[in-house]
């Protein structure tokens, strides 16, 4: 009943001058109509008009604190009053999602990124002389937050582990340079990945920029093909990563820290990594790979050829699980697309492939001997212990192949054999001794059962004497 009243009056006291009023708010103090005069003919705007219009703020205010309408803003701001009550949804949106804004938990309201008198009612609040700018440009909107994300004396009050440096990085980022050369209005702003009036820390999982939500913000633009049609750049990445490895361990397996878009290309620097240095972007996690690569002749070659090394064989954004398939020639052989059967690559990619391809058969063979020894009972846990280091010989092995050297391949699985054939020949040993025991057992069964039964027949004997 009171919500029916109160839209009744809005609609009485601003239905004659919602157009005048929607005016008015996008222009600045300086050229609003003031009483007694109006800009376009100097017709006199009724003195009730002002009286009614401060009953009509006052009214808000008193309806928005007994209907509960969230004002998340400092006390005397009076901003969230008004936007609240007017039930424009543009308006009223933003003061509901502030609430749980980060800047609105510390205390921090519209004034703080807007601009303008919050102490004031109505029109007068936009007051360009005080600061009002109402929604920033994209530039705007760099020098609005890096005008205290910028300033270490400020951060510290509220998160001293917040890099203050963004802004700096921003503009050497693609965005950032297009946006201060170009004053292209389309780039990505700290607003266009911190949804305003909604921004949270990382660790909320309701956050834009929390791991699991980055690849979608980013996506929001670099997904969207009329948006990004000007740019003539691909706009598949974000399908082709939900396809990757590494999406699938984020999303699958629950490691946040699996890589996303801002893990490679960074996020206030922005930028796609060079030919020359993806080796070291993708070396952030796989060190060892990485360091074997730059020390290859592929990893020179390709640097002298302009071949981004990693991406190469792995892709960038479709990054599948690796698999020892990929070795070799054969047909989902990555190495293959280079080299043939015949050439020298082409012959060390096969006996790298059948080295690594005996260890794996005989790891699995030791392992599945001391499963069975295990499942049957027999102590068998010293072996499936030292086994581990023939999986360990496995792993560098598969790691071995990016120096492209047959022999560091060979030596990485020489102990992995002879782990995994010491293993074997003792599961053997085990499973050798159960069939022992097996047999002992039966054997002692049938004693004991001839036993019984020559008992029994001795004892009907006796029973049947006199």
């Amino acid at each position: 009943m009171l919500d029916g009243f109160f839209r009744s009056l809005r609609k009485f006291l601003m239905g004659a001058h919602l157009s005048d009023f929607t005016a008015m708010t996008r222009s600045p103090l300086s050229s609003l109509p003031r009483d007694g005069g109006d800009e376009r003919g100097g017709s006199s705007v009724p003195v009730y008009y002002s009286v009614i219009r401060t009953i009509f703020y006052a009214f808000f205010s008193v309806l928005t604190l007994v209907t509960g309408v969230a004002n998340a803003q400092p006390q005397g701001e009076t901003c969230a009053v008004c936007h609240a009550a007017l039930g424009v949804e543009q308006l009223t949106k933003p003061v509901e999602l502030y609430k749980a804004d980060i800047h609105a938990t510390k205390g921090f309201g519209c004034v703080a990124c807007h601009g303008g008198d919050g102490t004031k009612m109505g029109l007068e609040a936009m007051d360009r002389a005080k600061g009002y700018i109402g929604k920033p440009t994209p530039t705007q909107v760099i020098e609005v937050c890096g005008r205290c994300h910028s300033d270490p004396r400020f951060m510290r009050q509220y998160n001293p582990s917040l890099r203050v440096d963004q802004v700096a990085e921003y503009y050497t980022s693609v965005h950032g340079r297009r946006l201060k050369e170009l004053k292209d209005p389309k780039v990505a702003t700290c607003a266009s990945c911190h949804i305003p009036h909604s921004i949270r820390p990382l660790s909320d999982a309701r956050s834009s920029v929390y791991p699991l939500r980055v690849a979608d913000t980013c996506g929001s633009c670099h997904a969207n093909a009329e948006y990004m049609a000007p740019y003539k750049i691909p706009t598949d990445q974000l399908a082709k990563y939900k396809k990757s490895v590494h999406w699938k361990m984020m999303t699958s397996k629950g490691d946040l820290s699996a890589p996303t878009c801002n893990d490679c290309h960074g996020n206030h620097g922005a930028a796609p990594p060079g030919i020359s240095w993806v080796g070291n972007v993708c070396g952030q996690c796989h060190a060892i790979n990485a360091e074997l690569f730059s020390k290859s002749r592929h990893g020179q070659l390709f640097v002298q050829m302009g071949i981004p090394g990693c991406a190469t064989c792995h892709s960038n954004h479709e990054i599948l699980e690796t698999s020892d398939a990929m070795l070799g020639v054969g047909d989902k052989a990555i190495c293959g697309n280079c080299h043939t059967p015949q050439d020298a690559g082409g012959k060390t990619a096969v006996a790298m492939r059948e080295t690594i391809e005996r260890l794996r058969t005989d790891y699995e063979a030791a392992h599945a001997t001391l499963a069975k020894a295990e499942n049957a009972g027999m102590e068998v846990s010293q072996p499936l212990f030292e086994l581990n280091g023939a999986r360990t010989a496995l792993v560098k092995a598969r790691a071995a192949i990016h120096g492209f050297s047959l022999d560091s391949v060979n030596a990485e699985v020489k102990p992995g054999l002879e782990i995994s054939e010491k293993a074997r020949a003792r599961g053997i040993r085990a499973l050798d001794e159960l069939q022992f025991r097996r047999k002992g057992l039966a054997v002692s069964v049938l004693i004991i059962l001839a036993l019984i039964v020559g008992l029994i027949l001795k004892i009907r004997q006796m029973e049947r004497r006199p």
